[in-house]
């Protein structure tokens, strides 16, 4: 028998889609693209059609795809030293902490790979904090969170999501949280008792559609949040890094978490990096061998993570998002449709809400894939668009010009 592997010969989109099913799990259900190139706002499939990209990988490629000077950081970077694990330090790592504090205004910084891991990470801060400093009882912190959230796919964080597809057949859920309305900031004070230790949100809720909260939301939790001697936690893993036409959302209503999450675009889509952002006051009750991570801080992602963060300032990126953003919003509610029932966004952090009798949001997202823009449905009726923060004024017309003649049939 010869046991040696040979290379399929696979060259068509159907091919590789029966690989998947073959041999993949079924924890996705994507739209029939298989991409195998990626440049600026653009993608190409394995037949060569190419195609405007309004996901960004949910917000990973900000700065475009494989941006050149992010590129040649990773190759660089890769050729002296990829991996030393924390056992040893680094010449990457101060750098990274240092230019990433600066931009941020933080004073202490926590390296982690996922977004999730730096959600859970968060999370650990946040209970210690509540017993070392606070006095909380022990194993009797409460971390308060919204309904509709995404935080993330881990045991604990699913177990605090309210949506049912993330829940069913994973408990039994770990203690410890409670849910409260989204933007309901009377809900949250009323949630808030002496074991409150933390207020997890995200400043638009990315996956719920992008819900956006009432004016004066952010700013109400945060007075809650210092009253009552809470932290208050920002999951900026979509919403930051410029999506919003700022670097952080959180800037929109001038607050100040005391822990913000940051991730995907933080390496430019390149490799997976994540942060949590903090004073030192909460960060300082970590001690070593509490917390950590093999690849947490590697020298491979901190020199991407800094190049991706230089680009996206020295670019202008973040004001071409707040511009191309209102651009294509306003576009966007130009288009008279009855299938449209609502339009709103922040930035090129944008959702069509189709009306539940429309058809659902997938087809028209199908219907926009034999267009060349590609976009993905989320929560059934809505439809999220997230181009890179590269594009251009005549794009954003051109990728109008799509949605125009899709949603109005």
């Amino acid at each position: 028998m010869n046991t040696m592997l040979m290379e399929a010969p696979v060259s068509a989109t159907t091919d590789y889609l029966a690989l998947e099913a073959e041999y993949g799990a079924r924890n996705y259900k994507p739209l029939d693209v298989v991409i195998t190139r990626g440049e600026g706002v653009y993608l190409w499939d394995v037949e060569g059609r190419r195609y405007l990209d309004c996901l960004s990988a949910y917000s990973a490629v900000n700065q475009g795809h494989c941006h050149p000077r992010i590129l040649e950081a990773m190759i660089k970077q890769a050729g002296r030293l990829t991996l030393t694990s924390r056992a040893f330090r680094n010449d990457q790592l101060g750098l990274f902490y240092e230019e990433l504090c600066t931009l941020t205004r933080s004073h202490s910084v926590l390296p982690m790979n996922t977004g999730v891991e730096a959600v859970e990470s968060a999370l650990k801060v946040a209970r210690k904090w509540g017993y070392d400093i606070k006095g909380v009882p022990a194993n009797q912190a409460e971390i308060i969170v919204c309904a509709d959230n995404f935080h993330g796919r881990t045991l604990s964080v699913v177990g605090f999501s309210t949506d049912p597809a993330s829940t069913s057949g994973f408990g039994p859920f770990g203690p410890g949280f409670k849910v409260v309305p989204y933007g309901d900031a009377a809900a949250l004070e009323a949630a808030i008792t002496p074991n409150t230790v933390a207020f997890l949100v995200e400043p638009i809720q990315g996956e719920a559609g992008v819900i956006i909260p009432p004016t004066g939301y952010m700013q109400k939790a945060r007075e809650l949040c210092t009253r009552h001697d809470v932290i208050l936690i920002l999951d900026e893993i979509q919403t930051g890094l410029g999506r919003t036409g700022r670097l952080l959302a959180e800037e929109h209503e001038g607050v100040e978490a005391d822990l913000t999450l940051i991730g995907k675009a933080l390496s430019g889509g390149f490799y997976p990096v994540s942060a949590v952002l903090s004073n030192k006051e909460v960060l300082g009750v970590l001690k070593p061998g509490e917390h950590g991570s093999t690849f947490g801080g590697n020298p491979l992602g901190c020199a991407v993570a800094r190049m991706a963060l230089k680009v996206l300032v020295d670019e202008g990126m973040i004001d071409n998002a707040a511009h191309m953003g209102e651009r294509m919003l306003a576009g966007l509610n130009a288009i008279q449709s009855p299938a449209i029932k609502n339009v709103r966004g922040r930035g090129l952090m944008i959702a069509v809400e189709l009306h539940p009798e429309a058809g659902g949001a997938r087809a028209y997202c199908q219907a926009l894939q034999t267009r060349g823009l590609l976009c993905k449905e989320t929560h059934d009726h809505t439809i999220r668009i997230a181009p890179p923060l590269v594009i251009t004024e005549g794009q954003v017309d051109w990728a109008l010009e799509q949605f125009d003649a899709v949603l109005r049939g």
